[in-house]
């Protein structure tokens, strides 16, 4: 949690006011202006620098507030540069070459979006994280449906939920850790738990995604020119694979993210040096500025030229940006009164765990970290559940149900503006389709309080 005290206690209709006025200004900008994250989000700053020496708080305790949540998201800006260096050395070494080919062998276009959602979700669950799931075979993915002309939006909808069906299941997953911590149960009763939602929101998902899949795409003849231009770039080979699995053992043996990456990158790296022609000059530049692919049929050369830590400063910078914007929410005391305003006010199973659900949704819309969605609404609400006679199983559950997986909906987020980013779909193209994400906060609030209270 940000360990930022509030300088000001505004009254709640006050609170109220700067929330909605600060979110009607980033959604004119985003949607009405169409301008990147970064204008209205820095205007927001601005506001709240104003409204704080208006209320008499110190530049300095403004300007600490908001180095202070920047810092809250160095660990994720450390993995955002090695995910970018990921990208670009499993390009190069032909592993996400060779899953592009190989799910061409496997996918045809019946069903397309719901092999796509079922895939990511299993790979989700297997490596614990949805960025290094959706930076990975997410990528393969969105390749796939460019070359067959099916609808990017549906396909990066079908990913997002996938990959965070797999964030919220699995043991491995960082989130579904907090939540479980956070609030004192056991990490597999949590995953158990939560299945009472989260499986009746995969199986409606599935459905959907089947339903609006193309029966018979026309396009695949174009396929045959994507796995020959693939094969001629002599990108793919057996030691294409090596990075991947070694990627896989590496979590579920536990090894931290960070390192995890690391070993992953440094090995897809050496293997692009003994099996291609490229100097280790031109290896260490597609770490920085990405890989550029250099085939005869243009439309792969466009599905190649990723990554790189280039590509990352948009989404760095911009998680900078929303997180020092959220230091300063916590020290004006916006969100303290909010959050205090709701604390006192619930006394029913279903009114608390809908309450938990948007307060754990306005924390991703406010600051953009799913962290702290679930950090914050956890200390708001244990007591809340405990005087209510309500299981911590059911706060761990919202939590997960209504901050892990809205965060990538938000187009200013850390998890939104790193998939718009890999993925090259914006946020709000693929909201609509992002079915999964959608339906989970929906579940809890409706059927979750059948399962939350305490047995006399």
């Amino acid at each position: 949690m940000i360990p930022i005290n509030p300088k000001h206690q505004p009254s709640f209709i006050e609170a109220i006011f700067f929330f909605l006025l600060i979110i009607g200004l980033i959604s004119y900008f985003i949607i009405g202006l169409e301008a990147v994250p970064h204008i209205p989000i820095l205007l927001g700053i601005f506001i709240l620098v104003a409204y704080g020496l208006f209320k008499r708080i110190t530049f300095k305790e403004l300007q600490d507030a908001m180095i202070s949540g920047a810092q809250s998201g160095m660990g994720a800006i450390f993995l955002f540069f090695l995910i970018g260096i990921l990208i670009s050395s499993w390009m190069v070494s032909g592993t996400i070459p060779a899953l592009i080919n190989a799910g061409f062998t496997i996918i045809g276009g019946t069903w397309f979006y719901g092999i796509v959602f079922a895939v990511t979700a299993i790979i989700g669950v297997t490596l614990g994280s949805s960025l290094t799931t959706t930076a990975t075979v997410g990528v393969a993915f969105i390749g796939m449906a460019g070359a067959m002309e099916a609808s990017l939006a549906i396909t990066a909808g079908a990913i997002v939920s996938g990959a965070f069906f797999g964030d919220k299941m699995s043991p491995l997953s960082d989130t579904t850790n907090l939540a479980s911590t956070i609030v004192g149960v056991d990490l597999f009763d949590h995953i158990k738990h939560i299945s009472l939602t989260t499986i009746p929101a995969f199986i409606i998902s599935l459905i959907l995604f089947v339903l609006i899949s193309p029966e018979q795409n026309t396009s695949l003849q174009s396929i045959v020119s994507y796995r020959e231009a693939l094969q001629a770039s002599g990108l793919i080979h057996w030691l294409s694979w090596i990075p991947l699995i070694v990627l896989v053992i590496c979590t579920i043996i536990k090894v931290q993210a960070f390192i995890a990456l690391t070993v992953s990158s440094l090995v897809a790296t050496f293997i692009a040096r003994i099996t291609s022609d490229h100097t280790w000059s031109e290896i260490w530049a597609y770490w920085f500025n990405g890989y550029t692919g250099t085939t005869n049929f243009e439309p792969v050369n466009e599905l190649l030229s990723k990554g790189g830590i280039n590509s990352m400063l948009f989404t760095i910078s911009l998680v900078i940006l929303a997180l020092s914007f959220g230091g300063l929410l916590f020290v004006t005391g916006i969100i303290p009164t909010m959050l205090a305003t709701f604390q006192e006010k619930l006394r029913k199973a279903r009114s608390i765990i809908a309450a938990t659900a948007a307060t754990a949704i306005g924390v991703n819309v406010l600051i953009g970290e799913q962290y702290l969605s679930i950090l914050l609404t956890g200390e708001t609400f244990k007591t809340v559940y405990e005087k209510a006679g309500l299981t911590k199983k059911a706060l761990s559950r919202s939590l997960e149900d209504a901050g892990t997986v809205i965060n990538p909906l938000v187009p200013w987020s850390v998890c939104g503006v790193f998939i718009a980013d890999v993925l090259d779909v914006p946020v709000l193209d693929y909201l609509p389709f992002a079915f999964f994400c959608l339906l989970s906060p929906v579940i809890t609030v409706l059927f979750g309080a059948k399962t939350a209270t305490l047995k006399k």
